[in-house]
């Protein structure tokens, strides 16, 4: 199936289709993407192999509707809090304490996105692309914010904090996770404060 085809393509919504994405979703981020083969996924998930590829082309068309909800979940959490906080500066800390509380959290293997691009190298495929949507999204969403706070360079700004975002969730992962999270938000609040 071609990209456009991907993106203009209907979803469809069934118990059974949830029932695969979310099993996948719990395998692929808790044991690594290419560690589960889809016969592992059909069976936690009790889903014959017939209405696994009603809803998916294959794996990689699962592992690209695991990563493109996962980046909806987190669309909607920041929107949600780009709705009811209206200073900019509160909004990138606010950013930055949920990404620390995640980075905390229980079962916390890494962020997603960069374990899946580690997964799939190919820009080209669709899992890696999915992979820079997500990031090309969350890095307008920073830079907007960047903007509002009249930040001398925005673009700049919102580079400097997704490669703290970053290193905060490779570290939290690896080390220790409240070090990472307290390195992370006095980052951004330097950058914030350097406006």
């Amino acid at each position: 199936m071609s990209k456009a085809t991907h993106a203009s393509a209907p979803v469809r919504r069934s118990e059974a289709r949830e029932r695969l994405l979310s099993t996948a979703s719990r395998l692929f981020y808790g044991e690594g993407i290419r560690a589960i083969g889809v016969d592992r996924v059909m069976a936690e998930a009790d889903v014959a192999r017939g209405t696994f590829y009603r809803h998916f082309e294959g794996k990689d068309d699962l592992v690209r509707a695991y990563l493109e909800a996962t980046d909806q979940a987190i669309r909607g959490r920041v929107g949600a809090a780009g709705e009811v906080i209206v200073s900019p500066a509160d909004f990138l800390a606010a950013v930055a304490h949920g990404i620390g509380e995640e980075v905390c959290g229980a079962g916390f293997r890494g962020c997603p996105f960069i374990n899946a691009a580690a997964e799939y190298p190919d820009r080209e495929s669709p899992v890696h692309q999915a992979v820079l949507r997500h990031r090309a999204w969350f890095r307008e969403v920073l830079q907007g914010a960047f903007q509002r706070l009249g930040a001398a360079d925005p673009p700049r700004s919102a580079d400097a904090m997704v490669a703290m975002r970053d290193g905060a969730m490779v570290a939290g992962y690896l080390g220790d996770a409240r070090a990472a999270r307290a390195v992370l938000e006095h980052g951004v609040a330097a950058l914030v404060a350097a406006g």
